[in-house]
């Protein structure tokens, strides 16, 4: 894992132990606020347009807020990860793989036929 990936989930840990929160961070109260955050994260981009969602941090309020939630749904999963004894870089590096062999791209697939015959 990155060191400051590392030092974040550390630093967030400390936080959590210091205000005796650590009771409450079970996989599952930690996976339900994920996806409350994640749900805000959405809502500021629910009613926008695709242009007006591509303009987003333009706005310095609106950037601010979407800043705000992307650090709470960042914080959370690494809550979640460290809860589980999860190397979120690892799983993430992982899953990439597999998706790079479920999902070649196309071009490579006919390329690889031509260069087979």
């Amino acid at each position: 894992m990155s060191e400051d990936l590392h030092a974040l989930q550390k630093r967030l840990a400390e936080f959590a132990a210091a205000r005796d929160w650590k009771q409450y961070h079970t996989p599952k109260n930690l996976a339900a606020a994920l996806s409350v955050e994640a749900a805000e994260l959405v809502e500021i981009f629910q009613w926008l347009t695709p242009e007006e969602s591509a303009r987003v941090m333009s706005d310095a309020t609106a950037a601010g807020r979407v800043e705000d939630e992307v650090a709470d749904v960042l914080a959370y999963l690494l809550q979640f990860c460290d809860a589980l004894g999860i190397d979120v870089l690892q799983a993430l590096a992982a899953k990439i793989e597999r998706n790079e062999t479920r999902f070649p791209v196309k071009g490579a697939e006919r390329a690889n036929r031509h260069s087979m015959e």
